[in-house]
């Protein structure tokens, strides 16, 4: 195979990489945000409220994983990589991606609302449900679900992704004892 092969290869292995991590981040944030929207349905509903935006779960889920992908893209977070507790890179990815995400949906909602002739703080008004107490509320919910995330994307790089796959997705050898 030739040098010119090999790159088309690994450029074709780099995006293929890359669009599975893309499908992982946002499958796993749309569950996320489906089942907190279906409890907020569910509340809702209780007090005779309707309520079901569902799709918003898919888009917000998209966009956010699109971030995520590039965050990881420029390596953000990497800082307690080697020699720590596996805690500490777990909870630091997940308040830097808290934070890269924060910042990135106030950028894509005052664009958004740029377009639609809305003011600025218009449109950070409507972000994690239109009040202080559900930003706050929407941004600890946001570090809970990322916990979990780089946990597993950090145990993936201390034991190896490939063995940390197979771990949790392959059936066990059955033991003798």
């Amino acid at each position: 195979m030739n040098g010119g092969e090999s790159s088309k290869v690994s450029i074709s292995k780099r995006i293929t990489d890359e669009l599975v991590e893309f499908a992982v981040i946002a499958a796993y944030l749309y569950i996320c945000f489906t089942a907190l929207l279906f409890l907020k349905a569910a509340i809702l509903k209780a007090e005779g409220v309707p309520f079901a935006p569902f799709g918003f779960a898919a888009i917000k889920a998209l966009i956010l994983a699109k971030f995520a992908s590039i965050g990881h893209a420029l390596h953000f977070g990497e800082r307690f990589k080697k020699h720590y507790p596996l805690i500490y890179p777990t909870l630091y990815r997940s308040l830097v991606f808290l934070l890269l995400l924060v910042f990135l949906s106030i950028i894509e909602n005052v664009v958004a609302g740029l377009i639609h002739n809305e003011k600025v703080a218009e449109s950070l008004s409507e972000m994690g449900g239109g009040t202080p107490t559900q930003m706050i509320a929407t941004v600890c919910v946001m570090f809970l679900i990322l916990i979990p995330f780089f946990a597993f994307r950090v145990l993936g790089e201390a034991v190896g992704e490939r063995n940390l796959v197979r771990v949790f997705f392959l059936p066990r050898p059955k033991s003798d004892a």
